[in-house]
């Protein structure tokens, strides 16, 4: 490539917050680093153009929610060389893959036609675009060449991963954990009971887990810096599960997290377990799209809904 020449960049997102896209600006000043080398030609919140002119780069947040995600996503494929997933919702589904529990017609109903709020009988089929069977990953219908999950990715991250891609270079981000870049100790304790994040102020130096409060910290990619759980917060797990437990197919967020959990205090693995299973949708809202995770044979959403319902 002619280093003279401006890099072509494509931006696009589906079914997101577009959280994502506003964080770019999150690297402040550094961005001049980048627009330096690159001319934005398709991105709809700076640009009103309709097509998808030929670009070097695509980067693409949101995941596969309808039909018009798709064919967008088939869009930014042929006209870019490369395609970037932005975000945890381009890369495991994200918040919107927490459908994942519910079927197409189900949501629809609860929508439309069981809504107090909503004055139809029947949902709509030709003012908007038609929902997909169910969520999924922008890479099951194009493929990707660069993953940057987040939610939204860390502006550090974002910066090296669109510096690398103008120097043409591989970014530098690493394979560690949430836990990695967390201060706080990991030390036995004798808690006995499962905490929530109403139950009073953390202890600043000890790690949550050891206090009794569910923190995915152990099992998350970090791709945020750890702010949460140095405050005092339990990861939610946003930027999607480790290589560890994408690959394994026996190894899950609540095993894992129980079995830690269990060897740090008094509560035993299975009310961990349990507790984690009752709420199954917010534990894995950020993932349960990617086939990675929501086919595991240990993954068992719905009947885990179920027995809420029941005890209801």
């Amino acid at each position: 490539m002619n280093a003279a020449r401006k890099i072509g960049l494509n931006l696009e997102w589906l079914s997101d917050c577009g959280g994502c896209h506003v964080a770019i600006v999150d690297v402040h000043e550094k961005i001049l680093d980048i627009l330096g080398a690159v001319q934005i030609q398709h991105c709809p919140v700076l640009t009103d153009i309709k097509d998808y002119p030929h670009a070097d780069i695509g980067i693409v947040s949101g995941a596969i929610r309808t039909e018009h995600d798709r064919h967008v996503a088939q869009e930014m494929r042929a006209s870019c060389d490369k395609v970037i997933a932005w975000g945890t919702c381009a890369i495991y589904g994200g918040i919107p893959g927490a459908a994942l529990a519910h079927s197409r017609e189900e949501i629809l109903q609860a929508v439309y036609t069981r809504n107090p709020t909503t004055r139809t009988n029947e949902a709509p089929h030709s003012q908007v675009a038609l929902l997909e069977k169910q969520v999924i990953p922008l890479d099951e219908v194009i493929g990707v060449d660069m993953y940057l999950p987040g939610c939204p990715p860390h502006a550090a991250f974002i910066f090296d991963a669109l510096l690398a891609l103008v120097e043409g270079r591989a970014p530098k981000a690493r394979q560690e954990t949430v836990c990695a870049r967390c201060t706080r100790s990991m030390k036995k304790s004798e808690e006995t009971r499962l905490k929530s994040n109403h139950d009073g102020i953390p202890d600043p130096d000890l790690c949550l887990l050891s206090q009794g409060y569910v923190c995915l910290g152990s099992v998350t990619l970090d791709r945020c810096l750890s702010p949460c759980p140095s405050q005092g917060v339990m990861c939610t797990g946003c930027a999607g599960p480790t290589m560890q437990i994408l690959t394994e197919p026996n190894r899950d967020l609540r095993t894992e997290v129980a079995d830690r959990m269990s060897r740090l205090t008094a509560i035993p693995r299975e009310e961990i377990v349990a507790s984690m299973e009752r709420s199954g949708k917010s534990h894995y809202a950020y993932a349960m799209a990617s086939k990675m995770v929501g086919e595991k044979p240990t993954f068992l959403i719905r009947k885990w809904i179920a027995e809420v319902e029941e005890e209801a």
